[in-house]
């Protein structure tokens, strides 16, 4: 059996890696470059590892393409391609359409397509679906589902076999269809009663995640107006065994999900007339910590960073990953460089940049920490300027939230 999967991203190659071992793979993706080193085994993504890759194409099972024509007579085909915001913060499907372009005129065949792409209720059915008929001149009869990613780029602990996987399809023999393909690989597999309620559970699990942190993060506001330390009245509020989950401050929120899906969720509904306060407020008060973040450093360097040099520590979006999507750390520089400080970056594991590289970790009159990747050690962070501001708790003696 052939799948295709297009796009080959953190979504895409990891779905790819997990079915290299059960089905005939090729990868779609438009970047020249990724296509080529993939072919050549070599992964950009953390948690595919290389040599599963180079498994795969020496055995025949996987390969990766730019040509919308080696999806032709795939069985199934994966949509697994970004949907972020436009700059206005609006949801964006240029992706989506693109995909649904690539797979409407290049397969010849019926097949099983699966949307694994993050959007709201509604684009499967409503979206997905007639803008392929449209592209294929409507000459198949596919079969059409939803099964959100549940990717966590760097997590050891869950992947693609033990994380539970929603599903539906638009029709019983796609959701058939559906379980039979992920059954390969994925342990546990929930049928919803429609692609809506998949789709509406992967946007509602990332609005929780995102509320609940700019939560946190407000009350880290409120602690240091009391003069308490954050941390440990949270870890005080965790000794309750019950009706409590524990989430911690930070600069704010990045990646592919978080700072994304609840706008999607948000717009939706907002369609329909249902306002979407609290889902809303909770996006601003995670935008305006790195604001937040810049007014603490400002005011505890004499009230101006006018020609003073920053270093900011971490601009990947979460430790121990290269993934700088949404990540506050570019907020927090466009702050602190708005009030006229000398910034510079030290992440090793991203290298390069909005075309700056990794700068050295020391010399700088502030150091502003907004990740901490393992590799990266905790005393020459210390070290590196006379003044060290910590967003993720972890420095003793940093000022921080």
């Amino acid at each position: 059996m052939k799948v295709s999967i297009i796009g080959q991203g953190y979504v895409g190659l990891t779905i790819s890696a997990f079915a290299g071992e059960f089905y005939e793979v090729v990868g779609f993706d438009n970047n020249q470059k990724i296509v080529d080193q993939l072919n050549q085994g070599i992964s950009h993504i953390e948690g595919v590892e290389s040599a599963i890759l180079g498994k795969w194409i020496k055995s025949g099972r996987y390969r990766a393409t730019t040509k919308g024509a080696d999806i032709a007579d795939s069985d199934i085909v994966v949509i697994a391609v970004p949907t972020p915001l436009t700059k206005d913060r609006k949801p964006d499907l240029t992706f989506i359409d693109a995909a649904c372009k690539t797979v409407g005129e290049n397969l010849n065949r019926s097949a099983l397509v699966i949307n694994e792409s993050t959007s709201f209720p509604g684009t499967l059915r409503d979206y997905i679906k007639p803008a392929i008929d449209k592209y294929s001149g409507g000459k198949f009869d596919h079969l059409y589902a939803i099964s959100p990613e549940r990717v966590d780029p760097g997590r050891g602990d869950y992947n693609q076999k033990n994380t539970p996987r929603l599903y539906a399809g638009l029709t019983p023999e796609a959701s058939a269809a559906t379980r039979a393909f992920y059954s390969k690989f994925c342990n546990q597999l929930v049928e919803v009663t429609s692609p809506e309620v998949a789709e509406a559970a992967k946007l509602f699990e990332n609005t929780f995640r995102q509320v609940n942190i700019a939560l946190v993060n407000e009350f880290a506001q409120i602690a240091h107006a009391l003069g308490i330390s954050v941390y440990e009245t949270l870890d005080a509020a965790n000794t309750k065994p019950y009706g409590f989950m524990k989430f911690t401050p930070s600069a704010g929120v990045g990646g592919h999900c978080i700072p994304v899906d609840p706008t999607y969720l948000a717009a939706v509904a907002e369609e329909r007339g249902v306002p979407a306060t609290f889902i809303r407020r909770a996006n601003e008060v995670n935008l305006e910590m790195s604001k937040y973040i810049v007014d603490r450093v400002q005011a505890d360097n004499g009230g101006s960073l006018q020609g003073k040099s920053v270093l900011v520590v971490g601009v990947a979006y979460k430790p121990n990953v290269a993934d700088v999507r949404e990540t506050a750390a570019e907020l927090v520089i466009e702050y602190l460089r708005a009030r006229g400080a000398v910034v510079a970056w030290h992440d090793d594991v991203v290298g390069s940049w909005h075309g700056e590289s990794s700068a050295p970790l020391s010399g700088a009159d502030i150091t502003v920490v907004i990740t901490k990747h393992d590799v990266v050690d905790a005393r020459a962070i210390m070290a590196s300027a006379p003044y060290v501001f910590d967003t993720t708790g972890k420095f003793v003696g940093a000022k921080g939230l």
